[in-house]
This record gives C-alpha cells, structure tokens and sequence, in this order.
C-alpha cells in the first residue's frame, strides 16, 4: 500500500486532486466547467486549420515532457475522458490500474489528453490556439469551435508521436481507451480514424478498448429487439427519429469533415479486423442513467448500456460471421457486478487484461443475448 501511494500522490500533483477523489466515480455535470486544465499541450496540424490539445502525461506518475527521448517504454495508454471532461481523474484512475497490474508495467507511458469546451475556454481563459468544441461536439469528431480541426485529427497527432521511433524507441503496444462518452468517441475513431494505421505500419500493435459507451455506430438501418425466442434480432426501427437514428453518431449519413469522403463498406472491413475490446459492466443496466443517451435515435438502440453494448456485438457477429471464432480481432468481455463506475471498470481484472493488451480475462462472450 505504501508503494501504491507513493506511485499514485505523484500523480495527483498533476492534476491537485485527494485521492478519494481522484479514484470515486466523478458525478460532476458535463455541463460545468472543468477545473483543473492539462499544462502541456501537443500541435495538432489538420488540412484547413491548426490547434493545441492540452494532455497530462505520465511514467511511474511522474509528469513527463513528450519531446524527450524515453527507451524503457514498451507500452502506451491513451485515455479518453467521458462528457464530464475529466481527464485528470481518469488519468488518475488509470495510474492505480498500472501500478496494480505489477512492477513489469511501471514503465508504461500514460496520456490522458483534456477536450476542452467553449464554457471552459471562458472559466479559465485559456490561450486563443487551445481547441475548444461546442458541447459534446468532440465526441463525434467535430471539429473544434475555434479551428477547423477534429477531435480525430487530435488523436492523429497523439498517435502519430507515439510512431516516433527517436522518441520511443522500444514501444511495442498502444492502447487507446474511452470510458463512458470517451467509449463513443474511441468507437467511432476505431471506425474512422486513421492514425492507428502509422502505429501497425511501424509494427506496434494498436488496441481500442470501448467502456461502458451509451451508443454505438451501426452501419445499417437495422436496430435490436429482443424476439421471443430471447435472441436479438435486426430491424428496421418503425419510429424515425426525425432521421437521427441514422444519422453520423448513430449511423454513417452525414459524418463530419474528418469522414466526409469515406467509404464505409471499407471502413466496416477494416474495422472488424482491428483489435478492439468491448468492456461492459453487468449493473450498466439503468434505464434511468442520468449520465446516458435518453435520446430516441440512442433508445432504438436499446434501454440502457450493457444492453446495448450486447445487442452491437451480435449485431456485427451476424454481418461477419468470423467474428465468431475464437481468433476474431474484437472481443466482448463483460466486468461482473459493476456498472457505470470507470474505477471499478478499468482496475477490474478484465480493465487490466484490456489495458495490458492481453487476450483473455475469462470471461469473453460470444453470441450475446438480451
């Protein structure tokens, strides 16, 4: 326990947060400003505009600079805040899960970039080139309010100096980790974004592990029902949505600029190849979630998370039958008794098998049911 919070106090240096804080599941509105904003920012350069995204970056908790050159990393963690903009207390959350997963992992490089919104800019007068979204904005890989950048061109620029070979010269793994509206945005950037090809082309494996996300992209009109037989079963849904249920976020019409020209029978090959982990916590199961997507077009996709989480996988399961094998790149893993709570899921023995890029925490499910 010593060595534990020693290894973790430096950690909330970055961020001045107690650690009760730091590791409870934060129930702060996402519609208040955020209090604590990342120092350190990285150049993000897109073909029409240019920003800086804040980030906190840490190896054995310690803040580190991403210019330096460090050669005892092998494995990166990219950690992707929900609606709450907490970037700090999920970067935090994933300091406890790295010293716990053991001595060999301390050396793991840990970025938890913060995507800012307009009310922030304002509480903290950050810097004119600071990207800041309109709210909620980023997480469908809009561009920023302030400069005709996408949130995916953002985590392009965090991958792509991962891909630094004189920087990190002995990284081996990435993963690329959202929780809760953080799993929306790293689903649809497993889908759409392309700065995980540059890791794979230099022969680092590239992970994206989706937690707890309240929708998913589908790439068809078809939705989940619960038929009588208790399977899930694809149709076309008879309310419209006023033709959200389609729409970019839901569906694939209308994707922002990053997407605009993309083709999305490709994009859907390429996706269900890429290694991706669908962490679902059992008691994610509230249909009354104050934190969730009551929206109609995300309630055409189920009540409530862990239903939905379900219900995505078998929808790709029956549109590529290789997922179910054994040896299929995605994976569904459920985290028993937890729900919408990002300590218990990312410090789980399934959160630490995700973020340590192993195969199997025992409780892998194929052919998921209502």
């Amino acid at each position: 326990m010593q060595d534990l919070c020693k290894f973790v106090c430096v950690a909330l240096a970055l961020v001045s947060l107690p650690l009760d804080a730091a590791c409870a599941a934060d129930k702060t509105s996402s519609r208040n400003p955020v209090q604590n904003v990342p120092r350190q920012s990285l150049p993000v350069t897109a073909a029409e505009g240019k920003g800086l995204l804040p980030f906190y970056a840490s190896i054995r908790g310690a803040n580190v600079d991403l210019t330096h050159v460090y050669p005892a990393v092998t494995h990166a963690i990219v950690t992707i805040h929900g609606s709450r903009r907490n970037a700090g207390v999920l970067g935090n959350i994933t300091n406890h899960a790295i010293h716990d997963s053991g001595e060999k992992n301390w050396n793991t490089l840990l970025i938890a970039p913060e995507f800012l919104e307009e009310i922030d800019a304002a509480v903290n007068q950050l810097p004119a080139d600071d990207l800041r979204w309109k709210h909620g904005a980023w997480v469908d890989g809009e561009n920023a309010h302030n400069s005709p950048v996408s949130s995916f061109d953002a985590l392009d620029a965090i991958l792509d100096r991962l891909a630094n070979h004189i920087l990190l010269p002995n990284l081996q793994s990435v993963v690329l980790v959202g929780y809760a509206g953080g799993g929306l945005m790293v689903q649809r950037y497993a889908v759409a974004g392309r700065g995980g090809d540059a890791l794979v082309h230099s022969g680092i494996h590239m992970r994206y592990v989706i937690v707890n996300p309240s929708s998913y992209l589908y790439f068809s009109a078809e939705r989940p029902m619960a038929n009588s037989s208790g399977e899930f079963e694809f149709v076309e849904p008879a309310r419209e949505c006023s033709g959200d249920n389609n729409r970019w976020r839901f569906g694939i019409n209308n994707p922002p600029p990053y997407a605009g020209n993309a083709d999305f029978d490709s994009l859907e090959q390429r996706y269900i190849h890429r290694d991706v982990i669908y962490l679902l916590g059992t008691e994610a199961a509230d249909p009354n979630d104050a934190s969730g997507d009551t929206s109609c077009a995300a309630e055409d996709e189920g009540p409530n998370r862990f239903f939905r989480g379900k219900a995505y996988f078998r929808y790709l399961e029956l549109r590529h039958p290789e997922m179910g094998l054994e040896s299929a790149a995605q994976r569904l893993w459920y985290v028993p008794g937890v729900g919408n709570d990002e300590y218990k899921m990312l410090t789980s023995a399934c959160g630490t098998a995700a973020l340590f890029d192993l195969n199997d925490c025992g409780t892998r499910v194929f052919n998921p049911r209502p």
